[in-house]
């Protein structure tokens, strides 16, 4: 099966009537109405599918929760190797693996996806569709073509924006006011297969990027079961995403942290909001790190003043927050933050154990 093709009866996506109303002003040109061209179905008998699930972190249990309720059988569930957490790095298993175990399904967790006993352990599934949702590395091609349906993937952002490890935080991160959730094929290449479903979400000015997962979880969920449903039955559509319309969302480093305060204030409030939980905004005093939980971008005063001191620089202290000049003369307030191998702090207790003086600036990356 050529992964473009998809499976049989699958289907180009057809657009609703309500985005694209009857009318010339609504005519789509040529490389448009050929990326959606449609045959007639194949239909049959709507049946339960046997599905092998792949997935890590809260994000995935929530799919797979979603899917076990479903009318389709999870024969087996794929999720990384238990990985050691904290001081004491203790061994944790994922998410995925304790919804698993509690649901007495059977776990896989192979430290290579080209381990030949895994690989005998996955063909006697017998499954007719692999589901994966954040699942943390790409799937090899012999995976893809393991199974009359192929695989699907949940990806976290309105394809083709966004393909790649961390889509919700670089959406946040760059100031976008609209995220969603994608059901694509998954083919050779990260991310760029057909898509069969998609659903648009708005990001609100202060949320979070764990806020936003959160949710979009919730809908990939739904996303996913009903598309898993169209499958079973034969009328599942697909439409081949613009690729030119493309943008990459890299896996983070601590590096991301890093706040540099010559940047304007709102890039740097997203930037706050968009690294949580991992690995946080963070910024030094006095060569302590600190990691920065929670802001809110400062209005510039109704004279039309703004900050003269340079950008870092704390310019004042409230009850509940650090006044500190950004780069675009505006400012940002702090409300909590963490010293390094500390405890979470609201401003108020931060500045209980370090009076506030004229000046105080933190420190800016070389």
């Amino acid at each position: 099966m050529c992964p473009r093709d998809g499976p049989p009866g699958w289907l180009p996506l057809s657009e609703s009537p309500e985005r694209h109303p009857a009318g010339a002003d609504c005519q789509e040109d040529q490389t448009v109405a050929a990326r959606r061209a449609v045959v007639a179905p194949t239909r049959q008998e709507n049946r339960a599918l046997r599905i092998v699930f792949y997935g890590t972190p809260s994000f995935a249990a929530t799919t797979l929760d979603r899917l076990l309720a479903s009318a389709h059988d999870v024969v087996a569930v794929v999720t990384q190797p238990d990985r050691p957490r904290g001081r004491g790095r203790r061994m944790f298993p994922s998410a995925v693996k304790e919804l698993a175990a509690a649901k007495e399904l059977l776990v896989l967790q192979p430290e290579r996806l080209t381990d030949e006993t895994f690989r005998a352990r996955l063909t006697a599934c017998e499954h007719d569709l692999a589901v994966v949702a954040a699942y943390g590395r790409l799937l090899p091609e012999w995976l893809l073509g393991a199974c009359a349906h192929g695989a699907i993937n949940v990806h976290a952002s309105l394809l083709p924006k966004w393909r790649g490890a961390a889509p919700v935080h670089r959406a946040i991160m760059a100031g976008e006011t609209e995220t969603g959730v994608t059901i694509i094929q998954l083919v050779k290449e990260m991310d760029a297969g057909p898509m069969l479903a998609r659903r648009a979400r708005p990001i609100e000015p202060s949320e979070t990027s764990s806020a936003v997962e959160a949710a979009l979880a919730e809908i990939g969920a739904d996303l996913l079961v009903d598309t898993v449903d169209r499958i079973a039955a034969g009328t599942a559509v697909f439409e081949e995403q613009d690729h030119g319309l493309a943008t990459l969302a890299p896996r983070l480093t601590k590096a991301d942290g890093v706040l540099d305060w010559r940047r304007p204030a709102e890039a740097i409030h997203n930037q706050v909001r968009g690294l949580q939980p991992w690995p946080h905004a963070s910024a030094a005093l006095d060569g302590k790190r600190y990691l920065i939980h929670r802001t809110t971008l400062v209005m510039p005063p109704s004279d039309g003043s703004s900050p003269a001191e340079p950008p870092g620089t704390i310019v004042e202290a409230h009850l509940d927050s650090l006044i500190v000049a950004a780069g675009d003369d505006h400012s940002v307030a702090i409300h909590e933050l963490q010293p390094e191998g500390g405890s979470r702090l609201s401003a108020r207790a931060f500045l209980a154990g370090r009076p506030w003086r004229p000046g105080v600036r933190f420190d800016l990356p070389v």
